[in-house]
């Protein structure tokens, strides 16, 4: 008998990942949707479709322990949807500590530069945590600032510039 059943514990859900990939950390949420994480991707298995999220594309994620809440939200586009996976968690085992890792390891560098007052954005580079693939970069706006002035739109190309030469970039 394997440890984990000796233990009362509900086995892991089979979670299909890309070649190469093994599952480090899994859950199944109360509505049935498996959350899983591997070294390269968060996966979500809903109504046996599975969608994967390499680390460096997941804008943010954080668990509600009151409500036993999870919330992962995907990098979007100025003025679309942001994909966003919601579920209900009543074990979530290590997949917590596994997501704050993973998307931790994928930023290479951030920084935040005002525009009016303390307002303004972030400018963050990633990239795949085992270091492979080109660097990505992203703007967060806060509140109130709007991605189209150009005023906006000159700060955020001169950060970059910037950021792109603190990290030897062309």
């Amino acid at each position: 008998m394997s440890p984990s059943l000796r233990r009362g514990r509900t086995p892991a859900p089979a979670v299909p990942v890309a070649p190469g990939e093994k599952v480090l950390a899994a859950t199944t949420a109360t509505d049935g949707v498996v959350l899983a994480g591997t070294r390269d991707a968060f996966y979500v298995v809903a109504a046996g479709e599975t969608r994967r999220v390499p680390w460096e594309q997941v804008e943010a994620a954080d668990w509600d322990r009151d409500t036993d809440t999870f919330r992962l939200s995907e990098v979007g586009s100025w003025g679309e949807q942001r994909p966003v996976h919601v579920a209900t968690l009543q074990e979530p085992g290590r997949l917590l500590e596994l997501v704050r890792e993973r998307v931790t390891a994928s930023v290479v560098l951030q920084r935040h530069v005002a525009v009016t007052g303390r307002r303004g954005l972030r400018v963050i580079a990633r990239r795949a945590p085992a270091g492979t693939g080109t660097i990505q970069w992203v703007y967060e706006y806060d509140e109130g600032i709007d991605p189209e002035d150009p005023a906006v739109r000159a700060v955020a190309r001169s950060a970059l510039e910037t950021m792109r030469r603190d990290v030897g970039l062309p």
